[in-house]
């Protein structure tokens, strides 16, 4: 598109149809000398973004063309073929809106259920609203308080909702809270504005939302800061996770702040870096975009690069977010972990798969990666037959698949296995 709009102001508006139309054909070279570009032809764009088997979806479109009265090229006309290279370009970026639609619409059989109060704070419980300015702006947050808590330090999560989703929604699906007030600790919910994403997105895939010290970041880590200030927070039990584009904030944050959380869930999401902007998250998305995960491709941490625990769930039939992008968060923190200088497999951490079910539910496989002493570092949950939903979560939220293991249980007894400095950090 960048080729096609310069061809258009440097006046050459067929060239720029002829590129226009080659792309969406997936040709990658010009067409034979006997074939000129036709200003006049009607192009279409028609496709779905879905998972066939384990391969990546793909963008598909056809084209259709007018047939030619004779072999003799049509004379070229400028304003038709400025009109028809406009017309893709619209069309083109309508595709792209429509892709990003599906990525925040509801898993089908997962819709939205009322959420109110009840069920997301167990009674004598305190549930309570706050926001957190800087320099970037503000963020409102939910903040669960368990009734067991005394002034004593207990362990804080941070739960990073998806698209169109809100605090509330999302403690009411994730059940965090019934957890935390069980296994004392405080949850925070954290709110994405219309203002900042129409979708309610994190912008994880925005480069200035991907530094430390910048952008919904430094929002984040603002108001996590901002808690352990103003309660009895244990400084080395402090977590991250999230779902769908929550996810792939929590990546983020893991990242770009290893001295904060010690441990992170990824649900649903995607590493790190994974985009830098709009058509390349709907590439990583479908996952038609895979990373490279070398010991310097984190940028932006705090140190070089970061050393958390993180545990990881997606579903195999997820057709929102492809599943290979469980696997390259997987494969971006087991680097994060290896040795420097690593390259043999005696370097390699060591895995541990096994496989389980749920009763009347889900089949899930849980590979395990443990370091040189045996602690375990990176958990990976594949779930079998689950879409882009958070598992065993309750149908009082959106996007929850009950008949999942049990994903928020999971998450917090991985957390509190891991406390800051459970796994030493790395040197640079």
């Amino acid at each position: 598109m960048l080729e096609a709009t310069r061809l258009t102001r440097a006046g050459q508006l067929l060239e720029a149809t002829a590129m226009i139309q080659r792309v969406l054909r997936g040709e990658s070279t010009p067409p034979a000398a006997d074939e000129p570009p036709r200003a006049d032809a009607q192009t279409t764009l028609e496709g779905e973004c879905r998972v066939v088997e384990s391969e990546p979806a793909v963008l598909t479109g056809t084209v259709d063309a007018a047939p030619r009265a004779s072999r003799e090229p049509a004379q070229p006309d400028p304003q038709r073929a400025a009109a028809s290279a406009q017309g893709l370009g619209a069309r083109l970026r309508e595709k792209i809106r429509q892709h990003w639609r599906e990525f925040r619409k509801p898993t089908p059989g997962a819709e939205p259920a009322s959420v109110g109060s009840p069920g997301v704070v167990p009674e004598g419980e305190r549930f309570v609203t706050a926001s957190y300015t800087n320099y970037v702006g503000t963020r409102s947050y939910k903040l669960y308080i368990p009734s067991g808590y005394h002034g004593q330090p207990l362990p804080l999560v941070v739960m990073l909702h998806g698209c169109t989703q809100s605090p509330d929604d999302f403690a009411a699906g994730t059940q965090m809270n019934a957890l935390a007030e069980a296994q004392l600790c405080f949850v925070a919910y954290p709110a994405q504005t219309h203002a900042a994403n129409s979708s309610k997105c994190w912008n994880w895939f925005k480069a200035s939302d991907q530094q430390r010290d910048g952008g919904e970041p430094s929002l984040i880590a603002g108001l996590t800061r901002q808690i352990a200030d103003n309660y009895s927070i244990d400084p080395k039990r402090i977590y991250v996770a999230g779902l769908s584009a929550g996810g792939a904030m929590a990546a983020t944050m893991a990242t770009t702040y290893p001295d904060l959380y010690a441990a992170a869930g990824v649900h649903s999401g995607l590493p790190h870096g994974a985009a830098q902007n709009l058509p390349a998250a709907l590439a990583a998305m479908q996952g038609s975009q895979r990373m490279s995960h070398s010991r310097h491709s984190t940028g932006g941490s705090h140190t070089d690069p970061a050393c958390v625990p993180t545990i990881v769930f997606h579903g195999d039939r997820d057709t929102t977010v492809h599943p290979c992008n469980g696997e390259q968060v997987t494969a971006q923190s087991m680097s994060s972990h290896a040795a420097p200088g690593a390259t043999g497999a005696k370097d390699a951490l060591r895995v541990i798969v096994e496989s389980g079910k749920v009763p009347n539910g889900h089949a899930y496989t849980r590979s395990t990666h443990h370091d040189a002493n045996g602690r375990p570092l990176v958990e990976h949950w594949l779930i079998h037959g689950a879409g882009h939903a958070w598992s065993g979560g309750s149908p009082r939220g959106s996007y929850t698949d009950p008949k999942g293991p049990d994903a928020s249980r999971e998450m917090l007894r991985f957390f509190y296995e891991h406390p800051q400095g459970a796994v030493s950090r790395r040197a640079s």
